[in-house]
């Protein structure tokens, strides 16, 4: 039996259901692609007998007719997060906004802290169990449906059948209003290069085995599109959309490292194209779950890897980050940053990553800033930002002082105005009056990830002038006169000062270029372990290359992968090839050269041996 049939006496229509509501209540409407919009339509025909009605709901897709100027003295809308349909009255003042976490609307909504009085919702067709399915919005839909007096359904054929806790039954619902409409779509956006750059260094912080959380826009969509050669990755996020079907299709993403619900790609809303609501359609690899169990920081933290990918209208120099004001104004909402930040944060293994493009308006607008103009809103405290990344890298926040805060922040913002930016840091005191930085327009090459013979994995990456404090600290714990020299030649004894460091870091010369490695871990990922230099003689072209490995580092492997990458790193400088010199009883380097990939020329000279390498067939790399 059909089920217009077996639940014709629930059946209404549009007009008719909208009469069912009274004056003075509040009314949650639907949320994302899953907005009932033929009954927000006839709310504002249909419902001249209303008056003082607040309106709630997060983001939906679609019209917003009752935020309409003719509308105000019906209806007043406060909004859970600010879309593009509410902004304007928002911002005039027709519309309300409510900060608050994406986990805890739930709780408002079912202490009756936020009493919702009606819940319009559009619903998959029931079951003949009379089990309908919420879809592609569990979010705060579980909470508004359970907790509201009254539950007008859409019911619509092209809503898919959602698994988890998506389930309600007709008994709930007071009335069913059939519908045949396409879900509202969102297209995945094209991908600049700006936004892949900024892809390609988040995807350096996400370890195989790792827990994701993204988004929806360009970013979340480039860090997806450079994950293909990583391994059983997961999904807990509060929403995703297109992009994560086709690493579930390559394999990537199977859950199978999952610390919690393992296997099931865990999620509360969902938005994007036909191919993505058709996917999601009795799909049991997905799992929809409300806010207050996808949002919840001890769940997220409960999660080995946790990576949790967040993006920001702007960051200060401190780390602050503002993400729901734009220029002073509202323009956006708390959402679940917070949640994921804080739960990624306590996750073993986790990582916290806000990432954003440097610039706004055409490069015109710094969005690495000295302070928030007025009426910014901090969404994420300086103390919970881990991690921020640009297109020009990513800048290491956490257990930083002020200082190393501004500099990591200013080596990954954009060299257009990182002058400005350090001239307000110097002013407001937060970085030394001698302290120099890069003018490099190019962004450094993404850090790369290498297994050494023993398994571990470490980075190997350029050297940035805000390594400094780990450079200086990793210089005094490495003993022997090879702290002196060659690093810091012609220096022989004595303290290391900021000019020897910053001579070492300077990456504005291409003649001399320094990389580092390090541990690939969330806490020790600056941890100086091997630093290597290359530096070009103009006479003979040649890059004098200079390795040092921490002794509690050595014999793991370590140099020789540092020697690979900086022996290759003179290719890029356009040197006709490199040379080293060792004492003859440098046993540890001497092993690590009889391995080189390259055949070395040698000869002996007053106990040093010096190797040298030309490069044939020229020198690009």
């Amino acid at each position: 039996m059909h089920w217009t049939t077996r639940h014709a006496h629930k059946i209404t229509s549009h007009e008719e259901a909208i009469r069912r509501l009274l004056p003075g209540r509040r009314i949650f409407i639907g949320s994302g692609a899953a907005v009932p919009q033929g009954l927000v339509d006839a709310m504002c025909e249909y419902g001249d007998h209303l008056a003082d009605n607040e309106v709630v709901h997060l983001l939906t897709l679609g019209d917003a007719p009752h935020v309409a100027p003719e509308m105000s003295g019906r209806f007043r809308h406060t909004a859970f997060f600010i879309g593009a349909n509410v902004r304007s009255a928002v911002a005039d003042g027709r519309a309300d906004f409510m900060p608050v976490f994406l986990s805890e609307i739930p709780r408002l909504i079912r202490s009756g802290r936020v009493k919702v009085d009606a819940a319009l919702i559009q619903i998959s067709p029931p079951d003949a169990h009379g089990f309908a399915s919420l879809g592609v919005s569990v979010d705060i839909v579980r909470a508004a449906v359970d907790s509201a007096r009254i539950v007008l359904a859409e019911v619509n054929p092209h809503m898919p059948r959602t698994l988890g806790d998506s389930f309600i039954h007709v008994d709930q619902l007071d009335a069913l209003i059939p519908v045949e409409r396409a879900l509202p779509e969102i297209l995945p956006p094209s991908l600049d290069e700006v936004t892949m750059q900024i892809g390609r260094n988040v995807a350096t912080l996400i370890p195989n085995g790792a827990t994701l959380q993204m988004g929806i826009g360009k970013i979340p969509d480039a860090v997806l599109a450079c994950l293909d050669n990583h391994r059983n990755l997961g999904v807990h996020t509060e929403m995703f959309s297109d992009g994560v079907i086709r690493l579930v299709e390559k394999g990537v993403i199977n859950g199978k490292d999952k610390s919690m619900l393992p296997k099931k790609l865990v999620t509360s809303f969902a938005m994007g194209t036909k191919r993505l609501y058709r996917w999601l359609h009795d799909n049991p690899q997905v799992e929809m779950r409300p806010s207050e169990f996808t949002n919840d920081p001890f769940n997220i933290a409960r999660h080995d890897r946790m990576i949790a990918i967040n993006s920001a209208l702007a960051v200060d120099l401190t780390g602050q980050v503002a993400a729901d004001t734009l220029m002073g104004r509202f323009f956006s909402g708390i959402g679940g940053q917070v949640d994921f930040i804080r739960g990624a944060a306590r996750s073993p293994g986790g990582r916290p990553i806000i990432a954003l493009p440097s610039t706004a308006k055409n490069g015109e607008i710094s969005k690495i800033t000295p302070a928030f103009e007025e009426g910014a809103g901090v969404v994420t405290s300086r103390g919970d930002v881990h991690y921020v990344v640009t297109e020009y890298g990513v800048a290491t926040l956490w257990g930083k002082s002020i200082q190393q805060r501004a500099m990591a922040l200013i080596d990954v913002a954009h060299p257009d105005h990182r002058g400005e930016l350090m001239s307000a840091a110097k002013a407001r005191r937060y970085i030394i009056p001698s302290q120099g930085f890069s003018t490099r327009r190019e962004a450094p090459p993404a850090p790369m990830q290498a297994r050494l013979p023993g398994g571990d994995e470490v980075t190997i990456r350029t050297a940035r002038i805000s390594d400094e404090g780990q450079l200086r600290d990793f210089l005094y714990r490495v003993a022997g006169n090879s702290v002196y020299h060659p690093f810091l030649a012609p220096k022989t004894e004595g303290a290391i000062n900021q000019a020897d460091l910053q001579r070492l870091l300077d990456v504005d010369d291409p003649a001399r270029m320094a990389m580092l490695v390090c541990p690939v871990t969330a806490i020790d990922q600056d941890e100086v372990m091997a630093l290597g230099q290359s530096t070009v003689d103009p006479e003979t072209g040649l890059a004098d290359l200079h390795l040092l490995v921490n002794p509690s580092c050595q014999r793991k492997g370590v140099g020789q992968a540092l020697f690979r990458e900086v022996a290759a790193m003179t290719r890029r400088q356009h040197a006709v090839g490199f040379r080293l010199t060792v004492p003859v009883h440098h046993t540890p380097m001497l092993t690590l050269l009889s391995r080189s990939p390259w055949p070395l020329e040698q000869t002996e000279d007053g106990g040093r041996i010096h190797f040298v390498h030309r490069w044939s067939g020229g020198t690009e790399g």
